[in-house]
């Protein structure tokens, strides 16, 4: 749930990149902090095991948005993927505005991209959200890739509810910005 400051003129909102493991979430991420202006990012903290994958979140915010005279604020959170971390990621996703489920396009990761998938439906529900009308959109990562699933496929089994969804080959950039700008018109449109 978004955050109001008054007195700064403020409104907090909360985005969280979930989705399977190695499926773009964290490249996301870090493509966005890279290309972001200094003076309109803070800190990006990451906290990570020895495998070097998300172990707790990515944490950034960008002004990028005005709503009745109040600048936007939106922080972005990575849930981590590995099972013994279920509960991290329920955490994680606790007060989000707005999800971004980064499904992977490589054929062998269907079966994890829709158990993920429903894993958020469940954490919303647990959470008092309706999943069916929640800030949600897709991003399908990994697209370039010969082997990549038909958009058509990703759609059948991934967005049967319809909801906005973007291309991306997050490492080299592509559609990372696009999914950005989208999530963040959704959730300002809530506000």
């Amino acid at each position: 749930m978004a955050v109001i400051n008054v007195a700064t003129k403020e409104i907090h909102a909360k985005v969280v990149y979930y989705g399977p493991g190695f499926s773009g979430k964290t490249t996301n991420l870090e493509y966005i902090y890279r290309r972001v202006p200094k003076e309109s990012k803070g800190e990006m903290l990451s906290l990570a095991t020895e495998t070097e994958r998300t172990l707790f979140f990515d944490f950034l915010h960008l002004d990028v948005a005005q709503v009745r005279g109040f600048t936007v604020r939106f922080h972005l959170y990575t849930t981590p993927e590995q099972q013994l971390y279920e509960r991290t990621r329920f955490a994680v996703l606790n007060g989000a505005d707005g999800v971004v489920f980064v499904g992977d396009a490589e054929p062998e990761r269907l079966r994890d991209n829709v158990d993920s998938l429903k894993e958020l439906a469940q954490n919303l529900t647990k959470q008092g959200k309706q999943f069916r009308t929640f800030p949600l959109l897709l991003q399908y990562n990994k697209i370039d890739l010969p082997s990549a699933l038909p958009v058509p496929v990703l759609d059948k089994y991934l967005n049967p509810m319809k909801v906005p969804r973007y291309e991306s080959v997050a490492i080299r950039g592509s559609g990372v910005f696009e999914t950005l700008r989208g999530i963040c018109r959704l959730v300002t449109n809530q506000l």
